[in-house]
């Protein structure tokens, strides 16, 4: 991976992370009003659906080379690492253990970390299929 401190990189890292700020935030206040605060179900959606599309967009970058060189900054960098959120996780996990709700935090910690990891893979897989 080839990496630039250009201005027009750093404005597609700065335009992707603001769209993907922007929908995680609307991911979570709609996931509080459909589910309730009990779990975080917003984080837990941003974390899966990122990991599917970081996989994704990380195959097609390396398969497709005649795609943008802006792609990884804007999409990967910016807009999907701004979505997913490993420190909102971290948060959500302490709050569980600070109120002594070890299964529940258990159960979130293994869900989040086997399903991304998972959704990573098959992205990948099915970035090189396409």
């Amino acid at each position: 991976m080839q990496t630039s401190l250009s201005i027009s990189v750093l404005l597609m890292v700065a335009v992707g992370g603001s769209l993907g700020a922007v929908l995680r935030y609307l991911v979570t206040l709609w996931s509080i009003q459909k589910f309730g605060d009990g779990f975080p179900w917003g984080t837990l959606l941003v974390n899966i659906v990122g990991a599917f599309f970081v996989g994704l967009m990380i195959a097609l970058l390396q398969e497709r080379t005649l795609l943008n060189p802006y792609w990884r900054p804007l999409v990967v960098v910016g807009a999907l690492g701004s979505l997913t959120t490993f420190s909102m996780f971290s948060v959500e996990m302490l709050q569980f253990i600070e109120r002594g709700n070890w299964a529940l935090a258990l159960a979130y910690m293994l869900s989040s970390v086997i399903i991304c990891v998972a959704l990573v893979a098959f992205g990948l897989q099915l970035g090189k299929l396409i």
